[in-house]
């Protein structure tokens, strides 16, 4: 009843006008429009790389027939909710490479193989109520990160060049050999001092204004996360190559990991909910009635059947009162309330006489005056089982280490006796 297509069509032209082709283009002019725009803009012709990248999804879309369909009927939308197995997810030098039977159409290899080295992903916990999650919510989160220098283009120098690092060779690494004793010697190795570790340095007159020669410079990064209803604890949200850039580096990423905070009513269990609910010994005989306040505001009037018995420690569930479940928002789990019934502490003579009145007679036989008679009398008193068990369990334990202390020391009187004599 939920269907595959999303709520209202979303834009479903964007891919034919990034390829510059209608949309009843044929795959081989799918191919020939990509190969055209995508040398054009190589980054390694000096291109733009988000337009490089965005060719690339549009091809892989457009050029599988089944994402085509789905795109042409429903939009990008619907790729990103992960119909037809969603959109954009291969490298888009891959993309390109494969005209070219794995290589680069321009020698030398592509500036993809020469960046082999990858940033590290930055990775920031996120903490999010369960009314985040369960209505879903969009956070703007301001991050400090390094880019590289935008007047150098990361270069680090006015002229664009450097020089090999006389103190390291161009290795970035110094090798310190230290004399432990006689034919004994450690070696040590650590970033060079001169340069930083980069192999390069810069003259004075030469750096980069803005950046001082340090190739990148601070900035401020907003970043809106969109969580998503249904969305678990630990779930991972990542934007791709948003780490700190550096010089001949693939950008690693930001990874945001959810952390659900405790909520006062509701436990979650994965896509159902649970709550706790006491009503008296009355209500549990005669029937209750109480309005119970959901996590996105609405009321829910709960009630007994006509007639029914909530038993003490009993469980009852609502259907589709739930968390909605991750990407399919209209579907939800269910949610449980868990009865305790509250028994009152005594009950006056004419209570009992009363109760005894309407309630079922024992099952139990009833003794006789003689059967009583013979037998001894006990008092029940009140107890905490819980606290009882810890006590006998410390009492265990402790009696445990006294045995292994006399382990330890065999005999230990005899000596004692024999040191007398």
């Amino acid at each position: 009843m939920f269907g595959r297509g999303p709520s209202k069509k979303s834009d479903n032209t964007k891919f034919y006008e990034i390829l510059g082709v209608p949309k009843t283009a044929a795959p081989e002019d799918l191919k020939k429009a990509y190969k055209k725009a995508a040398i054009k803009n190589h980054p390694d012709k000096g291109g733009d790389p988000e337009k490089f990248k965005e060719l690339a999804q549009a091809y892989e879309v457009l050029s599988d027939p089944e994402k085509r369909e789905i795109y042409d009927q429903y939009g990008e939308d619907a790729l990103k909710e992960g119909m037809g197995g969603g959109g954009g997810g291969h490298d888009p030098f891959d993309i390109f490479s494969s005209f070219f039977g794995g290589g680069s159409p321009f020698g030398g290899g592509s500036s993809r193989g020469r960046r082999q080295r990858r940033g590290e992903d930055v990775v920031h916990p996120l903490k999010v109520s369960l009314e985040d999650v369960y209505l879903g919510t969009m956070k703007k989160l301001s991050l400090s990160r390094n880019a590289l220098c935008s007047k150098c283009n990361g270069k680090g120098s006015k002229s664009g060049a450097s020089l090999k690092c006389g103190g390291c060779q161009g290795t970035g690494m110094k090798v310190t050999i230290r004399q432990l004793g006689p034919g004994m010697i450690q070696q040590m190795q650590h970033a060079c001092n001169e340069c930083r570790g980069t192999g390069e340095t810069i003259s004075d007159k030469d750096r980069c204004p803005q950046c001082k020669g340090d190739k990148v410079i601070p900035e401020k990064k907003v970043l809106e996360v969109n969580v998503e209803k249904g969305m678990q604890h630990s779930q991972k949200l990542t934007f791709e190559g948003q780490a700190d850039e550096a010089p001949d580096t693939v950008t690693g990423d930001i990874v945001f990991v959810l952390q659900q905070k405790e909520h006062p009513k509701f436990k979650r269990k994965g896509e159902d909910l649970f709550v706790e609910h006491t009503i008296s010994l009355t209500e549990a005989l005669c029937g209750f009635q109480f309005v119970l306040t959901h996590l996105d505001g609405r009321n829910l009037l709960i009630k007994s059947n006509p007639g029914e018995v909530v038993k003490p420690d009993s469980y009852k569930a609502i259907s589709d009162e739930g968390m909605p479940i991750y990407q399919r928002p209209f579907m939800k789990g269910k949610l449980y309330i868990h009865f305790t019934v509250e028994f009152p502490d005594s009950l006056s003579p004419d209570q009992t006489k009363a109760i005894e009145a309407v309630l079922p007679k024992p099952s139990t036989t009833q003794l006789s005056d003689m059967e009583i008679d013979e037998c001894e009398e006990t008092t029940l008193h009140d107890v905490n089982i819980e606290d009882e068990m810890r006590r006998k369990a410390q009492a265990q334990r402790e009696a445990y280490d006294d045995d292994e202390d006399d382990d330890d020391h065999p005999g230990g009187a005899q000596r004692v006796q024999c040191a007398q004599q």
